[in-house]
């Protein structure tokens, strides 16, 4: 009696064990989730991965050398055009514009003193023309000695003398005139160079010299974006780059603002692509300028190269390949089965199927969670 109550022990043992595999591990292992396609338009999209950049990047040198007086900007700042963004200590340059301005002022005060000698001498020679010509006459009737006749004309030589060095030192005053200008010129153009203005409104993404430094010319002090060219330059592969078009509309996430999505469109296809990585690299211009923003900070790019509308749509993540074909798993009743399908275009997350499958399918949803899925297999849904 006791080894039979042993045996129906066992047996309860076995069939209670047998009851909580099938409902906690088998019936879970081969219960699938199920959808259905959908309905509606599929933007096809080309992804890559770039940097934030601008088309137009502004930098701005020292126009003279010199010593660094006073900085007015620093990085991250806005500025507008026509700002002052640093000043170079000009040294003896005003001591020397006004001394040439005084020397200006002086030789056209000469020019002027010139003129009204050379006035005054022409119209002494007036008189001394009258009274030679009358010598003249006189002495060809022998009114008047030779040494009066030369006298006269003596005077009349002088006096051209005179004149022509007074026109003389007119010609040379205007001549100084002219340099004092020029040389006043240039200390002024000098001048305006120690003073650096910005030529854009724009954003100061980076400074290279601080007060006191001392430059020489050309030497980069800012870096200036103008914000209204902002993009992101991204690298797509050559296999899918033939499909983007100027103008198209594109979708930007930054790597600091990943739940944010940002609208572009493409503003520049280079092209040469690179040997080494075999992409092209694109453009796609912000449509509002994101603030902040930083250059060279990465992006990710999704650009809409395609539209098909009212196709028949399934998530990507339900597409495999079986024995080389690409299909879904479908219900059939309580069975599983592959359906070959055609796709007709695919995004990141959906594909637009032509046939194998209708709205009404069933499909299954894999999960590594439950059993691999094969053809006739027993489910449970």
């Amino acid at each position: 009696m006791n080894r039979w109550l042993k045996y129906i022990i066992i047996a309860l043992i076995i069939a209670i064990g047998g009851t909580i595999f099938y409902n906690k591990v088998y019936i879970v292992k081969s219960t699938f989730a199920t959808t259905k396609p959908t309905r509606g338009d599929l933007h096809v999209t080309v992804r890559g991965i770039g940097n934030v950049d601008a088309k137009n990047i502004y930098t701005i040198t020292a126009q003279s050398g010199g010593e660094i007086e006073n900085i007015y900007f620093d990085e991250g700042q806005w500025v507008k055009k026509g700002d002052l963004l640093l000043t170079i200590d000009p040294v003896d340059l005003p001591m020397l514009f006004d001394e040439e301005k005084v020397a200006l002022s002086k030789a056209k005060h000469d020019v002027q003193t010139a003129q009204g000698d050379l006035e005054s001498l022409k119209a002494q020679r007036a008189l001394i023309v009258v009274t030679y010509k009358r010598y003249k006459e006189l002495l060809q009737n022998k009114y008047v000695t030779q040494a009066e006749y030369d006298k006269a004309l003596s005077d009349l030589q002088n006096i051209d003398a005179q004149i022509n060095a007074s026109r003389a030192k007119i010609a040379s005053a205007k001549l100084e005139i002219e340099r004092l200008q020029k040389s006043i010129e240039a200390i002024g153009e000098k001048l305006k160079r120690v003073k650096v203005y910005s030529p854009v409104d724009g954003y100061v993404i980076s400074k290279d010299a601080e007060v006191a430094q001392y430059v020489l010319p050309s030497t980069p002090i800012f870096k200036i974006v103008d914000p209204k060219t902002l993009w992101v330059v991204a690298n797509i592969d050559e296999r899918i780059a033939d499909k983007i078009e100027l103008g198209q509309i594109a979708s930007i996430k930054l790597r600091s603002q990943p739940d944010i999505e940002l609208l572009g469109n493409v503003q520049r296809i280079v092209a040469m692509s690179n040997l080494v990585t075999l992409e092209r690299e694109v453009a796609i211009g912000f449509k509002t300028t994101p603030i902040p923003f930083y250059i060279n900070e990465q992006a990710e790019v999704n650009i809409k190269v395609a539209k098909y509308e009212n196709v028949l749509k399934v998530p990507l993540a339900l597409i495999e390949t079986k024995d080389g074909e690409k299909g879904v798993w479908v219900a059939n009743s309580d069975t599983a089965h592959f359906m070959p399908i055609s796709i007709l275009a695919q995004n990141n997350e959906e594909a637009a199927v032509s046939s194998g499958i209708n709205k009404n399918t069933e499909l299954l949803v894999p999960n590594a969670k439950n059993r691999p899925l094969r053809d006739g297999m027993k489910i449970n849904r």
